[in-house]
């Protein structure tokens, strides 16, 4: 048996998207001209375009003029394994913003900051007591201007008390994970969790998801000698991202994938 008709027609237009035939900004052809040229219905044509919107390569022109075209694609590696090494001592910019500049983006982010009181699960994780406060540090982050992902991380308060800097909601230059490193609380361990899952309303809100969009989830706790010191929430636009890790001989790696050099 044959795919239904609305897959094939999807599956032909995203070869022209893949092959270049359709490019960045192009316009797909109308639902008319769909029909016309395949012979089905209105519905057929759309189901097989809303294929294309989940998979985040076409998007809906706003306005009367309407249609489709075919959205810029940026995405970025995020490196887990690098995310926390120890910064180079001339380092004046957190890991991921390295990392977008890197691979040759733009990086911008925005932040936020509240008390939160914690959830057992989360006291839990930080060895707190239940429904302890906690500062909740949020980064709204953008590649090229557009949202990329987000970053919830959750410090115990009394730390926070003590390194005044993770009561400001402005961005530490360093990297909040090199100031802690500064006052004393080197992290020397990190249980890193990974999820994919359906976005809540508010990740998709923040982040521009198209229904149907997943989301990347990793999850990063991290220790030092005496204590767990964060949780980070990190969620990733499931179409724009994508998460790499290596192990063991890093250079053997990088003699074959020149772009996995930890230089």
């Amino acid at each position: 048996m044959g795919q239904p008709k609305y897959r094939q027609i999807a599956s032909e237009l995203r070869g022209q998207i893949v092959s270049g035939t359709l490019r960045e900004g192009d316009r797909l052809p109308t639902e008319p001209q769909l029909q016309d040229q395949y012979g089905v219905s209105r519905n057929t044509v759309r189901d097989a375009t809303a294929l294309l919107v989940n998979e985040g390569l076409v998007q809906r022109v706003p306005g009367r003029g309407g249609g489709m075209i075919v959205r810029r694609k940026v995405t970025l590696t995020f490196h887990a394994h690098r995310a926390e090494m120890p910064a180079q001592p001339t380092a004046e910019t957190d890991a991921w913003r390295s990392e977008v500049v890197a691979q040759g983006y733009e990086a911008s982010q925005e932040f936020t900051l509240t008390i939160r009181s914690l959830s057992p699960e989360l006291a839990e994780r930080l060895h707190v007591e239940p429904d302890s406060v906690a500062v909740l540090r949020r980064c709204v982050r953008y590649v090229n201007g557009q949202p990329s992902s987000l970053q919830d991380t959750y410090y115990p308060m009394d730390l926070a008390e003590e390194i005044r800097e993770l009561l400001s909601p402005k961005d530490i230059p360093q990297g909040t994970t090199r100031l802690l490193a500064e006052r004393g609380h080197q992290q020397t361990a990190y249980y890193d969790e990974y999820v994919s899952r359906m976005p809540t309303p508010e990740e998709a809100n923040l982040l521009g998801l198209q229904p149907g969009t997943t989301i990347l989830l990793h999850i990063r706790t991290g220790y030092t000698e005496q204590r767990p010191v964060r949780v980070s929430f990190n969620v990733f636009a499931g179409d724009r991202n994508q998460i790499v890790t290596t192990h063991g001989d890093v250079g053997v790696i990088a003699r074959f994938r020149p772009e996995e050099s930890p230089e």
